[in-house]
């Protein structure tokens, strides 16, 4: 059995290793990047996760304070959630939706997926992501409910990405996601565990259920496009499947809070 201490270690270097992956935070950790031990270490992307909403939510209120309205407090939000991911996962949509959009073969979408520069389907899904991401901020309005679904949307959409990663296999042998590795099975358990408590306690059951039902039909759908288009998943598809759960879940919230 492992030393108490050394589990600590190992948890906190998985904690550092899961944030350096998804932000520009300086936490890189001590912990080698070989042998598996990003894909080991996928279980605290939710964990990830819920420090760039709570910036995103941070940024919200003091604007708030300030006297913006919503409208503006989200869009600042917004670009607070992509200066501290440094837009990787916006990047990854954006690849992803020039990749599939324009290639005819296989090879040519994962070149174009590859090239650094933007497309008209990466602009159209730019506009898409932030426009749907603000216009449910927007709605939400009350700096609590927007804190509780910036937190829960941020931790379930990484959530689900070692599932993904686990269920769909690398489109190619090298890049971002064929070095990280394949998630072991107590990763994901763990990381769709905590996805499941974070939505629970920020959105409680009903909108969680809802939430869960909706990202999980998401990433099917983007898994069986993945899959026949280039054969597989790589960086920027988990980075478009991230993009889709941040919509979904602020969709999801909005649509309860236009409800009540």
């Amino acid at each position: 059995m492992m030393p108490r201490t050394e589990l600590l270690k190992d948890i906190l270097a998985d904690l550092r290793m899961a944030a350096s992956f998804v932000t520009i935070l300086p936490v890189a950790s001590s912990k080698p990047a070989t042998d598996g031990a990003i894909a080991r270490a996928t279980w605290a992307l939710p964990v990830a996760g819920l420090v760039v909403g709570l910036a995103g939510a941070l940024v919200y209120k003091v604007a708030s304070r300030f006297g913006l309205t919503p409208s503006l407090a989200a869009l600042l939000a917004l670009a607070a959630t992509a200066l501290i991911t440094g837009a990787l996962h916006e990047d990854g949509l954006a690849d992803t939706a020039d990749g599939l959009g324009g290639g005819r073969t296989r090879e040519r979408k994962l070149e174009i997926m590859r090239d650094s520069r933007i497309g008209t389907y990466g602009v159209c899904a730019l506009i898409l992501t932030f426009g749907l991401r603000w216009s449910a901020l927007a709605t939400i309005a009350n700096p609590w409910a927007v804190t509780l679904a910036l937190c829960a949307a941020h931790a379930a959409a990484r959530a689900g990405v070692p599932a993904f990663m686990s269920l769909v296999p690398p489109a190619r042998p090298d890049g971002l996601s064929a070095s990280a590795g394949q998630p072991p099975g107590r990763s994901v358990a763990i990381a769709f565990t905590l996805g499941i408590l974070a939505l629970t306690l920020a959105l409680g059951p009903g909108k969680a259920l809802a939430g869960l039902i909706l990202l999980s039909l998401a990433g099917l759908m983007l898994a069986r496009l993945a899959i026949r288009q280039i054969g597989g998943q790589t960086g920027d598809i988990l980075g478009a499947f991230e993009q889709l759960g941040e919509i979904v879940i602020l969709l999801v919230a909005a649509a309860f809070q236009m409800g009540r």
